[in-house]
């Protein structure tokens, strides 16, 4: 057959001239026979007969000039996440008699870097920062060849014509670390002192190395030494978050971890995450102080060819984590990487192909089986998420404060940015607003509607009021359901159960334990954990024992000076149980009111004696579910208070089915969603039967491991029996006169369940909710494409701006 094929904005486009059973050979081919990167959405033919007097086609098959300028206003065709070295590209690395023996850029079609060198589409060499990497014939000629594995692989290099490696000491750094050379096994004589040998022989020597990766720099020592780990952890402000480990393969893996086999597919598959696996054996390659606290470890598998030439020269695992300073973005750009981990690191080891994009590992775990992402970052972005109904207007999502990620939709896509951070600082929102100018023109979508949390201090919020677009204020919790709507394909009314840290509430209290009755347009909250106040607002969140008063006092608990969290913290202790009886008024003052799951976890693992004080998000929670002791130990004496017959409305009452206020009122830059009024509204659950029940287990000295079983237990069995009791008190129809809240007509699947929020990466309690809603004949939906937690909000976001569009009009 004669004609071409192209890159263009809309996607390939391919021009065949030839008999048609050849042609349909092609197109069958075309799916079964494509690269092993390439993802076809679908394939659209036209065509038939030349026309009359139309001249031939000139002879041959030929790839044409890239136009980027062609497919109108379509979105752009996709671009590849960085992929995992291929293995015929390991054979090559370790084959002596092949020119790219050892060099740690080799790459091909098949795998290699791709987002994070990408400056604009289409994909071209010119386009990538290996532009300034001229290619050798020996290189073009494989480049040229369609019989060849490099066929037009855009990174393609050797060591003649691509990056090279350097190893970069620092001042600071002791001289054995500089004249410690490994030199391996059964070799024949010793290894030159080149980049790769002197960082090894700095790992070994039990130094820190910053190495630089596909998405940025990051920060080593052996897994198992246990004085280099800890000199990381001073170094880096990194008290106790756990750190991940990156390991040869997946034989090691297996001496150390208990695997089932979707963690075995996501470790060696081409997109490589951290994976949360639980230890099954402490074999001594992995100090204590590199995840204390948790069972769990996060493996990975080498996923460049730097990091396997690595590994083969060191004894074991090496931790392997972020390169920044705790709560900034990871460095990616040599200046920046040299100036920002000087003070951390004793060596760099570093290469001249540029990054042009920063991104983090992402991280993943198996979920009865599922793969399920808890951070969704190399590997997995920008590839869009499938939408199974239309974005009309294209929407940009600025995400939530904490794990902040963005999102662009449009069409019947969704593209997420990799993992972005924590928004509390100057340089992560830099990195915010590059990344939403980058996916921007990568994929020529220009927004037309910005969605944003109704939080007004947030800097994600700011930034979006800010701009010269309609905006859409997106209630987090609502968000969080819409997210784990979309990430399953469905457009509700479901029964949303959001359990987080904390949201902004639109009564001006902040949420984080809610039942919401919602689809993509709107929400009704039906119920939610009793609030109680929250002493000294942020400070809470950073030390427990203020939520474990806090929540003693309104469980009423009157020998609070019996308890040994009252005697840990005396000297401050009468001073934040006033300042939380004083957050019991109408407006409280420095105790803002909470009906958070997460402060809820905090108040008893600070009871129970895991934790007063944390140094990240969710550590004592983390902790408590670690402790808890496996089995079935029973529930605490706590029940849901009776709601009275009809549906529970908005501020508590009841009324029929039926009835209500309609939607939800719009206006202004921060819509109000839901029917939620400053006295909470609906069911409360009672968090103080589950504290009572602590307290009492406590005076008893009953185990600890024990009484977080029980907690455990006894939180999810209120969670189903407060879904049983909301869905028995709903319509069989919601198509029918309405539902308050939401918008008529909307039609639904009566019995089932969305759950979503951070509190949900407790396997634990999402085992439990899930089996006791399963046997009551509900369906559940959970997360797997992006995180329940804050980064997956921005999907969320997007798809509710869009419903609530669409409603308008």
């Amino acid at each position: 057959m004669s004609g071409q094929v192209a890159n263009d904005a809309e996607g390939v486009h391919i021009a065949l001239d030839g008999a048609a059973p050849d042609i349909a050979a092609f197109l069958a081919a075309l799916r079964e026979e494509a690269p092993l990167l390439a993802q076809i959405d679908s394939v659209d033919v036209s065509g038939g007969p030349a026309p009359p007097g139309a001249g031939p086609v000139a002879p041959g098959f030929r790839i044409a000039p890239s136009d980027p300028a062609r497919g109108g206003a379509g979105p752009r065709t996709r671009v590849c996440a960085d992929s995992a070295t291929c293995a015929d590209c390991l054979a090559e690395l370790a084959d002596p008699a092949d020119r790219r023996y050892r060099y740690p850029f080799i790459n091909c079609t098949n795998c290699g870097p791709r987002f994070t060198i990408i400056r604009d589409v289409p994909y071209d060499r010119p386009a990538t920062t290996m532009a300034g990497f001229r290619m050798c014939a020996r290189c073009r000629a494989e480049y040229e060849d369609p019989a060849d594995r490099r066929f037009h692989a855009q990174p393609v290099c050797c060591p003649d014509c691509g990056p090279t490696l350097s190893f970069q000491p620092t001042a600071c750094a002791p001289t054995v670390f500089e004249s410690a050379v490994f030199e391996p096994p059964g070799a024949a004589a010793p290894a030159s002192a080149g980049p790769l040998e002197r960082a090894a022989g700095l790992l070994r020597a039990g130094g820190i190395l910053a190495v630089k990766g596909l998405g940025g720099y990051h920060l080593a020592v052996l897994a198992a030494d246990e004085s280099a780990v800890a000199a990381l952890r001073r170094r880096k402000h990194r008290d106790a978050k756990p750190f991940a480990v990156m390991v040869r393969d997946l034989a090691t893996v297996e001496e150390m971890c208990c695997l089932d086999p979707t963690a075995r597919v996501l470790l060696t598959g081409r997109r490589r995450p951290i994976v949360l696996v639980e230890r099954c054996r402490r074999a001594g390659r992995v100090a204590p102080s590199v995840a204390p606290g948790t069972e769990t470890l996060g493996l990975m598998l080498p996923y460049t060819p730097l990091h396997h030439l690595l590994l083969g020269l060191l004894p074991g695992p090496i931790v392997l984590t972020s390169g920044n300073i705790s709560d900034e973005p990871i460095v990616y750009r040599d200046d920046e990487a040299f100036a920002a981990l000087r003070p951390v690191a004793d060596g760099f080891l570093t290469h001249d192909r540029a990054i042009h994009t920063r991104l983090d590992d992402s991280v993943a775990r198996s979920v009865r089986g599922r793969e399920t992402l808890v951070r969704r970052s190399r590997g997995y972005a920008p590839e869009p998420l499938a939408l199974p109904w239309d974005v009309h207007r294209p929407v940009l999502a600025c995400g939530a404060e904490l794990k902040n990620t963005v999102c662009l939709a449009a069409g019947r896509r969704a593209y997420l940015s990799g993992h972005i951070g924590d928004l509390e600082n100057h340089e992560t929102l830099r990195s915010f607003v590059g990344g939403i100018d980058h996916l921007r023109r990568l994929f020529d979508i220009s927004p037309e509607l910005v969605a944003h949390d109704l939080h007004p201090e947030y800097l994600s919020t700011k930034w979006a009021l800010e701009q010269d677009l309609p905006v859409v204020g997106v209630q987090h919790h609502h968000a969080h359901i819409a997210s784990c709507l979309a990430d399953n394909g469905q457009p509700g009314p479901v029964l949303g159960v959001a359990f987080d840290g904390l949201g902004y509430g639109p009564d001006g209290t902040l949420w984080g334990g809610e039942f919401l009755w919602a689809d993509l347009a709107g929400f009704t909250r039906l119920a939610h954990l009793a609030p109680v106040p929250m002493p000294g607002g942020a400070a809470a969140v950073r030390a427990p024992w203020r939520m474990a008063a806090a929540h003693l006092l309104a469980a009423g608990v009157d020998d609070q000076e019996r308890l040994a969290v009252a005697r840990r913290n005396a000297d401050r202790w009468a001073a934040v149980t006033a300042l939380a009886g004083a957050g019991t008024a109408p407006s409280p003052v420095g105790a803002p009111l909470t009906s958070s799951v997460g402060r809820l976890f905090d108040a008893v693992a600070a009871l129970v004696g895991v934790r007063d004080t944390i140094t990240y998000e969710g550590q004592a929670a983390v902790e408590l579910e670690r402790i808890a002791a496996p089995g079935d130990y029973g529930r605490y004496p706590a029940s849901i208070p009776a709601p009275g017959a009809g549906l529970l409305s908005p501020g508590g009452g009841a009324v029929p089915p039926g009835g209500g206020a309609g939607p939800p009122s719009e206006g202004g830059a921060m819509p109000s969603e839901g029917g939620a009024g400053p006295s909470g509204g609906g069911l409360r659950l009672p968090g103080a039967d589950l504290i009572r029940g602590v307290v009492d287990d406590l005076r008893e000295r009953v185990d600890p491991a024990v009484i977080a079983a029980r907690f455990h237990s006894t939180l999810a069995g209120l969670t189903v029996d407060t879904c049983v009791a909301l869905y028995d008190r709903l319509p069989a129809a919601p198509s029918g006169p309405g539902i308050p809240g939401l918008p008529a007509g909307t039609a639904g699947t009566a019995g089932t369940v969305a759950l979503s929020g951070g509190v949900f990466g407790n396997l634990r309690l999402l085992g439990e909710i899930v089996d006791g809603l399963v046997d009551r004949g509900f369906t559940v939906l959970t997360h797997s494409r992006v995180p329940c937690n804050d980064g997956g909000i921005s999907l969320g976001q997007a798809v509710v701006a869009n419903a609530r569009g669409q409603r308008r009009t």
